[in-house]
């Protein structure tokens, strides 16, 4: 199929916000979240813009692909928000970096950065581009009621980046979307400013149902994986890394057991993460891969799910 990853990079705010930091401003403590998420500490925006964290990683990635932004064809973002509405993230990355391509962002809330590589894909498979650059960053701070504990303890900022190529490195890849018409997970759009509107104003806020989430999760992973693994002809044993989307350690830890992976199989960055959203598996991919831990020649399996509900999983060879 379609790419090869050439370069991997990442970024995030400077400022690391840890549990017992976040138990002088909210009724919680460690124990309760470390024990029921796996968080530690997660990295919170104070000074930082996305634009600065997506052109970092970015600009990060096309290093390690020994890479100029000129080369690029396309720049993809995932995103649940950028800094604007318009003009979009995407299109600040691409001048801040240099580059000189079209460029756009895609929402599929925390299944946006598998998403954005199907999206690169087609256009690598159909000659429209030779070069793409996929770039994934949320500022989840700013969605977040940071009153209600059960939501501002999970969430952390970031950005990763990979820079792909044409080549034959994806094996198989999954997409999937089940409206949520419940839901449970939720970030309102913007308060409305019409005066002829007759629509309440809400909070703009995150909101989610956990339980529902969780079960969500767990199943879904298991299918995509399972169905993607099948398309490439491939068994668990055959995984160098499964690099799940970091929402929940207990829904990492009970996917990868019915699915047969390790622990040592299974990447594990949520306790000093937190759920970063769509940019959780990259930033996870890029310490893998300049760690050592990952290799070219390596199969790697990234599965992810988030609001809408979407998921999605593929298989890469490295």
């Amino acid at each position: 199929m379609s790419f090869q990853i050439m370069g991997t990079g990442k970024a995030h705010p400077q400022f690391s916000l840890t549990n017992d930091q976040l138990s002088t401003i909210v009724d919680t403590n460690d124990e309760w979240i470390s024990s029921r998420s796996g968080i530690k500490s997660r990295f919170i925006a104070t000074t930082e813009t996305g634009l600065e964290l997506a052109a970092a990683a970015a600009s990060h990635a096309l290093d390690n692909a020994g890479m100029a932004a000129a080369d690029l064809d396309l720049i993809i973002c995932a995103t649940l928000q950028g800094d604007n509405v318009t003009p979009s993230l995407a299109c600040m990355v691409q001048q801040e970096i240099g580059a000189h391509c079209p460029a756009f962002d895609l929402n599929a809330a925390c299944t946006g950065f598998v998403y954005a590589l199907d999206a690169a894909a087609a256009y690598l498979d159909s000659g429209r581009a030779e070069k793409v650059l996929v770039v994934a960053c949320e500022i989840m701070s700013k969605q977040l009621d940071w009153s209600h504990r059960s939501t501002c303890v999970l969430f952390g900022d970031g950005a990763g980046a990979v820079v792909l190529q044409k080549g034959d490195g994806l094996l198989a890849s999954v997409l999937t979307a089940q409206g949520d018409k419940d839901l449970a997970l939720l970030v309102p759009g913007f308060n409305n400013n019409n005066p002829f509107s007759q629509w309440p104003s809400r909070p703009t806020t995150l909101s989610m149902d956990g339980r529902k989430v969780f079960k969500f999760a767990v199943g879904a992973m298991a299918k995509d994986v399972k169905k993607v693994l099948a398309q490439a002809g491939l068994t668990p044993a055959q995984v160098k890394m499964v690099i799940p989307h970091q929402a929940n350690i207990r829904i990492i830890q009970s996917a990868a057991k019915l699915l047969g992976f390790s622990e040592e199989q299974t990447a594990v960055g949520i306790d000093h993460y937190g759920n970063t959203s769509s940019a959780s598996i990259p930033l996870v991919l890029d310490d893998l891969w300049r760690q050592g831990k990952i290799q070219r020649g390596d199969i790697i399996v990234l599965s992810a799910f988030g609001g809408g509900f979407t998921t999605g999983a593929c298989v890469i060879k490295l």
